[in-house]
């Protein structure tokens, strides 16, 4: 092994040398200086030799070896500084990530005032004074480019207004008042581009109406941004905005007692041509009163609040039941919280706010407890309570005489032979004779004249309620009570 001559002449092996240069020092005392021959540096208050050192050969010789206490002095020195400026460079890693998290934090973070936020639901808390507004944490981007909000609640004036804003807009005015915002305005229709006064642009919205906003982020130019708006799925505009520098935010507007909405900040809108294929299948068009209750083709969802018995959706089909069709049903898909789901047939001008079958002109099959209401919040105990999966259905037997005087002018229902689906419930369309009740005078109106009312579970008849008809006829009547319900629709599960 190599060896180096200690200051008495003693010979060391160089790595005891080695071994006695201090491996740290404060960093105020790495001052270095040139000594000897060897012009090594030195730390201060280190000694180092002040003669050549020597480093013995393999023959036994020793030589003057300056060039190699150099190396081992710089290699020392050099792990020391490396190691600190690592521990330094760590540091400061640590305390950027650090600022840049403040940073998003304070950015991406939501604003709202005089409203309150339960969730994804938002309620106007103002004095009908003052607006109150709401803007997301983040912008739309080419990723998340289209949100959408629900109409729970239009309050005093329904004066909801949904639309785009910059970052720091302020939260006294309505989305669409100010420069560089835009909104829909769901009390007059109006489109409001950076201008308190607004342009008709589409038609109003009410309860239950979604109401979406979105951009073309492929049309994005030159500081320019195509922005959309949509009510209930179908793009009612558009038109071009400039981007303010920290993107477009959505933003929510209220002004009045009561109004309450539904946020959906993922929501997605698909292209011109998928919304051509879903109106094909749509069903929307079998609806004429649609009250908190979304379609999607042959489901309908309840979108109402669910927290007292006035918050009922209430779907009611176009067509009321005649001879031709004289049979509907409904499969529970979701029974959501508590199953209030009802089934059954109402009048024309049914009360929106009361469940089939707790006001007058009414008879349902009410799913959570197995009764049946016939014009009273008071149920009769009638057939077994259903579930998720079960079928329910609902049916009117009519007399062989009776015939509606709008039947024939009723061009939406085929004329074909009535005939049942393989598992269905069997086709009972007339009363059997011992069902007729005598003595019926076949000259009486139509108008208030009785027929039977049956249901079904799963294909079964449970019951029949004898019922008055009212005039222009019974119409197929779904009431829900309770978030999350969902059920599926067949308004023709006879026909062939």
């Amino acid at each position: 092994m190599p060896s180096s001559p200690a200051r008495d002449g003693t010979v060391l092996p160089i790595s005891s040398t080695h071994q006695q240069w201090p491996r740290c020092m404060p960093l105020e005392d790495r001052h270095y200086k040139t000594t000897g021959d060897c012009s090594c540096f030195e730390p201060t208050g280190v000694t180092v030799w002040d003669v050549d050192v020597t480093v013995g050969l393999e023959n036994g010789e020793f030589e003057t070896s300056q060039d190699r206490v150099e190396q081992l002095t710089t290699w020392s020195l050099t792990y020391e500084m490396d190691d600190i400026n690592l521990h330094y460079r760590f540091l400061n890693w640590r305390r950027r990530i650090r600022e840049i998290r403040e940073v998003r934090a304070v950015r991406y973070q939501e604003r709202y005032k005089r409203m309150l936020k339960n969730g994804d639901t938002l309620s106007y808390q103002g004095n009908s004074d003052e607006v109150g507004c709401y803007v997301a944490p983040r912008p739309l981007s080419k990723g998340n480019c289209y949100f959408e909000v629900t109409i729970m609640d239009t309050g005093v004036r329904g004066t909801i207004a949904v639309g785009l804003v910059p970052q720091h807009y302020k939260l006294d005015h309505q989305p669409g008042w100010l420069p560089h915002s835009i909104a829909y305005h769901a009390d007059d229709g109006k489109l409001y581009n950076g201008n308190p006064v607004g342009q008709q642009f589409g038609p109003k919205c009410n309860r239950g109406d979604r109401i979406g906003c979105g951009i073309y982020a492929d049309t994005s130019d030159a500081g320019l941004v195509t922005v959309f708006f949509t009510k209930n799925g179908k793009e009612v505009g558009s038109v071009v905005v400039p981007v303010a520098p920290d993107g477009l935010f959505p933003a929510i507007g209220m002004h009045s007692l009561g109004e309450e909405v539904r946020l959906d900040l993922q929501a997605e809108w698909g292209s011109e041509e998928e919304d051509s294929v879903m109106m094909v299948d749509s069903h929307e068009d079998e609806w004429a009163r649609l009250y908190d209750v979304r379609v999607s083709g042959t489901l309908l969802e309840y979108v109402g609040k669910g927290k007292s018995i006035m918050d009922v959706g209430l779907a009611q089909a176009r067509q009321p039941l005649t001879t031709r069709s004289h049979y509907f049903e409904v499969e529970i898909v979701d029974p959501g919280e508590k199953c209030y789901i009802a089934l059954g047939l109402a009048r024309r001008d049914y009360p929106k706010n009361r469940h089939p079958g707790w006001s007058r002109g009414s008879v349902a099959y009410h799913a959570d407890d197995g009764k049946i209401f016939h014009g009273s919040g008071v149920g009769d105990q009638f057939g077994p309570r259903c579930f998720e999966g079960d079928i329910m259905g609902c049916g009117i037997m009519f007399p062989r005489d009776y015939v509606l005087d709008y039947e024939d002018e009723m061009d939406d229902w085929d004329a074909a032979d009535v005939r049942p689906k393989q598992g269905r419930v069997e086709n009972l369309l007339y009363l059997n004779d011992e069902d007729e009740e005598e003595g019926d005078d076949p000259e009486q109106e139509h108008e208030g004249r009785k027929v039977m009312v049956f249901f079904t579970r799963n294909g079964k008849i449970i019951g029949r309620r004898e019922v008055v008809v009212p005039a222009g006829g019974f119409y197929p009547t779904i009431g829900m009570l309770s978030s999350g319900e969902k059920v599926k629709v067949d308004l023709h599960p006879l026909s062939g």
